[in-house]
């Protein structure tokens, strides 16, 4: 059996103050900064971190989506649009449960789902 698992994911963020507040009042993370360039994200369940870039992560582009986990989607989506997030897919039925799909301040997509 294999060691290598999954265990931090690194995001591109062009605006960094925006982006942390932004997932700070959406979902209460936290952040410990390395820098100007780096912040490592705490409190979201995965490890991992933002560095400054022109880059974005979004589907369109390729990149993979990253799926928080809520109990009260209708919730979340409520936070995340008072938190200045841009809904990119409205809530919709999957097989297993709704989700929808946003994107925070420097551009990146991100979704939320729930359990039917």
């Amino acid at each position: 059996m294999s060691k290598e698992i999954i265990n931090y994911v690194e995001f591109p963020v062009r605006d960094m103050e925006g982006t942390k507040r932004f997932f700070s009042q959406a979902f209460g993370w936290e952040y410990y900064d390395h820098g100007d360039d780096y912040a490592a994200i705490q409190k979201a369940g995965l490890h991992g971190g933002f560095f400054r870039s022109d880059l974005v992560a979004h589907t369109e582009n390729g990149s993979a989506l990253v799926v928080l986990f809520s109990e009260d989607l209708e919730d979340s989506l409520e936070r995340v649009k008072q938190a200045g997030g841009k809904i990119s897919k409205s809530v919709f039925d999957f097989p297993g449960g709704r989700r929808f799909q946003f994107t925070c301040p420097s551009g990146n997509e991100y979704a939320v789902w729930s359990e039917s």
